[in-house]
């Protein structure tokens, strides 16, 4: 006769050194035959039953249900064990102590091929109650930290609109100097040499009266778009607009050592522009719009300038004033452009062409203006001797010597034909009514 393993050896003894881990487990550890009876349990196990005091025998679904779990997640315990022979269920909630407190359970068939009453069901149940309080604080954390995140996103974009709001109202280089802090908030400003630019549409009112109000908008803005963006693009700042009237500078706030040259490049874009505008609403106007510019450079006071409450960064001084009263007067002259004298470059990549003196308030010396052409155009040969021999005429009021150096001028087309044309009108009206 063949003696088993199991039959030499006491049940009580193999199950003390099969569970001698079991028993000084920190988990609540059971030990269960295959229909869920419980034979063995470790003192943490009956921790969680302080009414129970013999547990050999109880069924451990029914002690499952002691734990208030429900007959769901119990009917989920028994089914998985029975199919999968393994089970995990990962958060249980028991009130242990007046408490509530997360456990996860986890159970296994055991297989035992030499002691046939070590075959059965052995689990534990593990408190993971800190691990799960420490989960939803930092889920809490996330949480709060997604809804900062999406509000700062909601006040950063709000930021943004306004920001971009914002930068329509000012010139671009004042935008950046206020946002980097060049601009020294309350009412500072400073002398600087600048150049003064301004424009205007020529018979403005007689447009005015012609079109509808609305259509006016749609034009001058328009117009005011395109002439604004040639500006910026030539580094100029713009100070402000008054109706059709655009007044820029250049050389402030940023430093511009060819400022006089660039502000001259732009009046010349802003008239090419011009002419194709004209060509682009060609059919829905009945004429054409042209403009006069005027530009002085000088010595200004620069800055915030206004109140307590509210102040604009722009210009001030005798070279602002001039550099206007030099675009009203391109009209009389028949020109798109005048420039001061202290704007003149003999240097230029411009051709620079004097054209009068006129008496400036405040100063003794009257005050040379000179129109300006792009270098590439022509004018025939000895063109500009003919032109200082008239200016030379004219100054000495030799009224036949000057319209005769005009007849001469005009007798082949050029760029200053309706100038030589309103100075012989002038001359003419000099003659009836000397100076």
């Amino acid at each position: 006769m063949t003696l088993k393993l199991q039959d030499m050896l006491q049940y009580e003894a193999v199950f003390d050194v099969s569970f001698f881990n079991f028993e000084n487990s920190i988990t609540a550890a059971y030990f269960a035959d295959r229909s869920l009876n419980i034979v063995r349990a470790n003192k943490n196990f009956k921790a969680l039953f302080p009414n129970i005091e013999k547990f050999e025998g109880l069924n451990m679904l029914f002690l499952l249900d002691k734990l208030g779990l429900s007959q769901e997640r119990i009917d989920e315990f028994s089914n998985t064990l029975t199919k999968e022979t393994r089970v995990q269920i990962p958060d249980l909630k028991i009130t242990v102590q007046s408490k509530v407190k997360t456990y996860s359970l986890l159970s296994t068939y055991t297989k035992n091929s030499s002691f046939s009453y070590l075959n059965g069901v052995q689990g534990q149940l593990i408190d993971r109650t800190s691990e799960y309080e420490l989960h939803a604080q930092n889920q809490k954390l996330l949480d709060q930290n997604k809804e900062s995140n999406a509000l700062l996103t909601e006040k950063s974009e709000k930021l943004e609109t306004i920001d971009n709001r914002l930068a329509k109202y000012l010139s671009p280089q004042v935008y950046q100097s206020i946002f980097s802090d060049k601009i020294i908030d309350g009412q500072t400003y400073k002398r600087k040499n600048l150049t003064v630019f301004f424009s205007d549409i020529a018979s403005f009112t007689d447009l005015s009266d012609t079109l509808e109000p609305e259509r006016l908008a749609e034009l001058i803005n328009t117009y005011l778009s395109d002439m604004t963006e040639i500006a910026i693009s030539n580094g100029g700042t713009i100070d402000k607009y008054m109706g059709d009237c655009i007044m820029a500078f250049w050389n402030a706030p940023t430093d511009q050592e060819n400022h006089r040259q660039l502000a001259i490049q732009a009046a010349h874009t802003m008239n090419e522009a011009l002419d194709a505008f004209n060509l682009e609403v060609e059919g829905n106007l009945d004429f054409k719009l042209e403009i006069g510019i005027g530009i002085n450079s000088g010595n200004c006071i620069v800055g915030n300038m206004g109140s307590d409450k509210r102040f604009d960064y722009t210009v001030l001084g005798d070279a602002v004033n001039l550099a206007s009263r030099l675009e009203s007067q391109s009209s009389n002259y028949g020109l798109h452009m005048i420039v001061g004298e202290n704007t003149y470059m003999d240097d230029s990549a411009f051709t620079m062409i004097e054209i009068d003196k006129i008496a400036v308030k405040g100063k003794t010396s009257a005050e040379t203006i000179f129109t300006c052409f792009k270098q590439e155009t022509k004018f025939v040969k000895g063109f500009l001797d003919t032109h200082n021999v008239f200016l030379q005429e004219y100054r000495s009021q030799n009224w036949e010597a000057a319209k005769s150096s005009i007849d001469e001028l005009i007798s082949s087309p050029n760029e200053l034909e309706l100038y030589y044309r309103h100075m012989d009108a002038r001359i003419d009206e000099y003659i009836k009514n000397p100076p």
